[in-house]
């Protein structure tokens, strides 16, 4: 009918023009094109923020409300990374970097080291709200940010980005080309794990110490899976051990059934100062096989910033 208006396609996950543009020309960084946004994108992120309020304050830790209370979030609208950063900079020096995509592990790594968070700027369809294979800008910004406004949280990140520098410099110290490749897949792939068990699916005791809170963005951004890691019987949940955790495969596409505590962020830090150690003292040269699976793009950047220095 002539006048129509069609809906803008908007910024969506399962289709984002801007997003393919920018792949097709290689743009890894770009800027976050809010005029796109459709009804429907703001409707997702409505349908979603508003659902989490009552299950952040039964499950979440108490760092995690600070900091959602902090960035000042809009539950109706998906929220424009300028006025994220603008309250979240000023409280750890941290920032939301928009991204057309993955970023392969140790440019991810770099990012946190330099303070930058590399963020998603679509979002799921209001349709499959409940699951979703890769980020976006809802677990990325409502289940990530938040911990990143608390001071020894962000320090741990950015120790997490100097133990990328290190598995480099160490690469670079190996001659034989096909041993570098091997060890360095060993340690990027418990890199991997240990940032899985942590980040983004972590727990940790109750400050009085009774119960568990959430800090992981993976569970602090799923309705389902955020109550099921705290009160389901047949989750396997553990003191966090480093040896454990760097040999413990994991699988995306289901509920973690094993999960692992840490006491505080204090001690979360202290974990990522024994990653490194043993990095460099040789125990992540051999750990188990099995997932992640470490992609070519993944190895690729750890090996070219080993041969840059």
């Amino acid at each position: 009918m002539a006048g129509t208006q069609t809906e803008p396609i908007g910024l969506t996950t399962t289709r984002a023009p801007f997003i393919e543009q920018a792949q097709a020309s290689g743009q890894l960084y770009i800027h976050q094109p809010y005029e796109l946004y459709s009804e429907a994108n703001h409707d997702a992120w409505r349908r979603l923020f508003g659902r989490m309020g009552e299950r952040w304050q039964r499950y979440a830790n108490e760092r995690f409300l600070e900091g959602i209370a902090s960035l000042c979030l809009d539950a109706d609208r998906v929220p424009r990374l300028d006025d994220v950063n603008r309250f979240l900079h000023p409280l750890t020096g941290f920032k939301a970097k928009p991204v057309s995509g993955y970023v392969p592990s140790f440019l991810f790594f770099d990012c946190l080291r330099n303070r930058e968070f590399p963020t998603t700027i679509t979002i799921r369809d209001g349709r499959t709200l409940d699951y979703l294979p890769e980020p976006d800008i809802f677990h990325d910004i409502a289940g990530h940010v938040p911990m990143h406004t608390d001071r020894a949280f962000a320090d741990t990140l950015v120790r997490f980005g100097d133990c990328a520098h290190t598995a480099a410099e160490l690469a670079a110290g190996i001659r034989d080309e096909a041993e570098r490749v091997r060890r360095v897949t060993s340690i990027t792939k418990a890199m991997a794990r240990f940032f899985w068990f942590t980040i983004e699916f972590g727990l940790m005791q109750s400050r009085d110490g009774k119960g568990l809170k959430a800090y992981g963005s993976g569970l602090l951004s799923s309705y389902g899976e955020l109550a099921h890691s705290i009160d389901a019987a047949d989750v396997q949940r553990y003191p966090i051990r480093l040896e454990w955790v760097i040999n413990q495969y994991f699988e995306i596409h289901h509920y973690q059934p094993l999960l692992f505590v840490v006491d505080s962020f204090d001690h979360l830090f202290e974990l990522v100062v024994e990653l490194e150690r043993w990095m460099k003292a040789g125990k992540l040269d051999n750990v188990s096989p099995g997932e992640p699976a470490i992609s070519e793009a993944d190895l690729a950047s750890f090996l070219a910033a080993s041969t840059a220095r």
